[in-house]
């Protein structure tokens, strides 16, 4: 057996192991029973017979959906004997920089508990559960005093520490070419340069039709729009995961966006999955974190202020609030170079069988976290279903913004991505800013992190999102803000110092996402 051919056998077997747990595997096993009874299931041909059943009832595809899914999220293919942290994190030096990142977010957020006296969890008496339940769909009139509590961290707390990050094998001394000293970012990653781009972003080629351009009001419906909707509706029509993502690539129709986001994300809203949110709610209801004033304090700093979210404040709180309880978000800490912080039961410091995670999900919310569930706001109402679809989002993408890994989708991969292509193909513009101090990755960094969300106008929000989801990857953010610089460039120039660039590229709000990332992959000469 070739390497090729174990490689495949093994990450077979993971995801069979996996499915195995899932209720989609119950369900199956449910149906392969009663199709027993069906008088064209014969005996000495059982297990062809039952295929033929799947196919026919639609079951194959949902399967098929199930593994294409647990696919995506699947790490990189590695060594066999790989240990389990390697899968994590490939390399040393970037998990050690991860663990002691770590470290300074929970002793931040332990610093905060002492000086204020609020323990990390509470049970909350009857009288405070009634009146949260009565006021859960309208959190956002309640006005409690926040001013003691600070975000544990900013994304300009975060670049720090990525401008600070090395590879101690790594020689970083003159002999090496000048072109490494420029930008802020100095970890040797490999990451792709126009060509590679143009030919992995092929779809956004010139010669594509794209949402985003030739929907707009000047050109006739007809040469486009109107048929990349009659496909679109095909491909809900066969509930095909695969088949959505690589047709949303192009851009999705604003009235099947939802549908066709829930499908790529393999999110059908069954009883049981309501019934988990309900369970979570029914947590927030009965316990009180720290990290509950935390996204409060968000909410009301970011989304509360922007012109464009304000009106789903009551939606932030309610899934974010139960975000922070679900234990099922653990299980991609399996892929994400992050761990989950550790808090004792009290009294019981130190001794590993009192240990919890703290917050029970894992992850610790930043200033601007918020900002990751508020577009989707736009596409789904029920707060279940809203629940469902960003905790997929978060799994799957956004974790990637706030850890230090060397994947490809990775912060740091990202910000290097970014750095090259401006050094690369827009060296006079690069060099100027650097020159006046105003490193571009300073004022782009803070538009990656949240993936643009409260920078751009919420319908190119999502024509970008569109693409994260259709590529599979968050690539496109630093593609998005080069180009951006590249737009700018003529006023960047003129510029003489940090302040004067950010009031430049301080409304990104009357931009058009798809124009500048064809013009900025397709249309620059390399």
């Amino acid at each position: 057996m070739s390497q090729e051919e174990s490689d495949i056998s093994l990450i077979i077997a993971q995801i069979v192991q996996k499915l195995k747990g899932s209720n989609l595997y119950a369900q199956l096993e449910r149906q392969a029973w009663a199709s027993l009874q069906r008088p064209e299931i014969k005996l000495e041909s059982l297990k062809e017979d039952i295929k033929e059943f799947f196919k026919i009832s639609g079951w194959e595809k949902k399967l098929q959906n199930a593994v294409y899914s647990e696919l995506s999220v699947f790490p990189l293919p590695s060594h066999p004997a790989a240990p389990p942290e390697h899968l994590k994190e490939p390399l040393v030096y970037m998990r050690k920089a991860q663990g002691s990142w770590e470290k300074r977010i929970l002793k931040s957020l332990n610093s905060m508990c002492t000086e204020l006296s609020i323990p990390l969890a509470r049970k909350r008496p009857v009288g405070e559960q009634k009146e949260l339940l009565n006021k859960w769909n309208e959190m956002g009139t309640d006005e409690p005093d926040l001013s003691l509590f600070r975000p544990v961290y900013a994304p300009k707390d975060f670049l720090e520490v990525l401008i600070n990050l090395r590879n101690p094998n790594y020689e970083n001394g003159d002999s090496l070419s000048f072109r490494t000293h420029l930008g802020l970012i100095q970890v040797p990653l490999k990451v792709k340069d126009i060509p590679e781009l143009k030919e992995c972003f092929i779809e956004l080629g010139l010669n594509t039709g794209q949402l985003g351009i030739d929907d707009s009001t000047q050109v006739p419906p007809e040469l486009f729009e109107n048929e990349h909707v009659r496909i679109g509706q095909k491909v809900l029509a066969e509930q095909d995961s695969a088949a959505a993502q690589q047709y949303v690539r192009q851009g999705s129709p604003t009235a099947l966006r939802a549908e066709l986001w829930a499908l790529i994300l393999n999110i059908s809203s069954q009883p049981e999955d309501i019934l988990y949110y309900e369970q979570l709610k029914t947590n927030v209801i009965q316990h009180d974190l720290l990290v509950d004033s935390l996204i409060y304090k968000d909410v009301k700093l970011t989304a509360s202020n922007d012109d464009y979210y304000f009106v789903f404040e009551d939606y932030l709180y309610q899934v974010l609030l139960c975000f922070s309880r679900d234990t099922s978000v653990l299980s991609h800490f399996a892929y994400n170079s992050a761990s989950p912080p550790k808090s004792y039961i009290r009294g019981k410091l130190g001794l590993e069988e009192y240990a919890v995670f703290y917050p029970p999900n894992g992850v610790i919310p930043f200033h601007g976290f918020s900002m990751y569930v508020a577009p989707l706001c736009f596409l789904y109402h029920e707060p279940s279903k809203l629940y469902q679809i960003f905790r997929e989002m978060y799994v799957r993408f956004f974790f990637r913004l706030h850890s230090i890994s060397s994947h490809p989708s990775g912060i740091v991969s990202l910000c290097l991505l970014f750095e090259t292509l401006l050094q690369t193909y827009l060296p006079q513009l690069f060099y100027h800013l650097r020159e006046i101090g105003a490193q571009p990755l300073r004022i782009s960094f803070k538009w990656m992190v949240r993936a643009f969300s409260g920078y751009l106008a919420t319908d190119q929000l999502l024509l970008l999102w569109d693409r994260i989801l259709g590529y599979n990857s968050l690539e496109i953010l630093a593609v998005l803000a080069a180009a951006v610089f590249a737009f700018r460039a003529v006023n960047l120039m003129e510029v003489t110092s940090l302040a004067a660039a950010e009031a430049v590229l301080a409304d990104l709000s009357t931009l058009k996402v798809m124009p500048l990332l064809q013009i900025f992959l397709f249309a620059t000469v390399t």
